[in-house]
């Protein structure tokens, strides 16, 4: 390597560190994952130079190597008799990890009425009516992966449970 390659590759390591350092006690997944495969790559260096791995990297490098988040490409999205759109599919994944309305409208930057809007065309799609059943059968039809969610409620695991106890 060249001395300032080397540079450049201790200043992403450091800034990795940095960001790993703020997200931990978050718990924040998805946001380090959607920094893309060079994050991930970085990531993954970590361990190599590290005697004791904490469980929180652990957690990281596994989201890192499951696939792909769903599209509307993907077989489950295409097995609804009408598809979720990107959007959402994005909406939903801020529904599983806790975020309101209105958080999501502000994260999307969109207004509260679109949020709204989205939501209820998730639950038609979907054919339930609160969000806790949507993040279930979302779930159960792997559009969402919820151990990528920073908040996942007792009632959404069991409720996700019981449909997979009843197929």
């Amino acid at each position: 390597m060249l001395p300032a390659q080397l540079d450049e590759g201790k200043a992403a390591e450091t800034a990795v560190r940095q960001a790993l350092a703020l997200a931990e006690p978050a718990g924040l997944l998805r946001t380090l994952i959607d920094s893309g495969p060079m994050v991930g790559a970085l990531l993954a260096r970590l361990p190599e130079q590290a005697d004791n791995v904490p469980p929180y990297l652990n957690r990281l490098l596994a989201a890192f190597a499951t696939p792909s988040i769903p599209t509307t490409q993907s077989p489950a999205n295409r097995l609804l008799l009408e598809p979720l759109s990107e959007r959402e599919l994005e909406v939903l994944r801020l529904m599983a990890e806790g975020y309101s309305n209105w958080q999501i409208a502000d994260k999307l930057v969109f207004t509260i009425a679109t949020a709204k809007k989205h939501v209820e065309h998730i639950y038609g799609k979907l054919g339930v009516s609160s969000r806790t059943q949507a993040i279930a059968r979302a779930h159960d039809l792997d559009l969402i992966y919820l151990n990528d969610c920073r908040v996942l409620s007792p009632t959404v695991a069991r409720i996700s449970d019981q449909a997979r106890s009843s197929t």
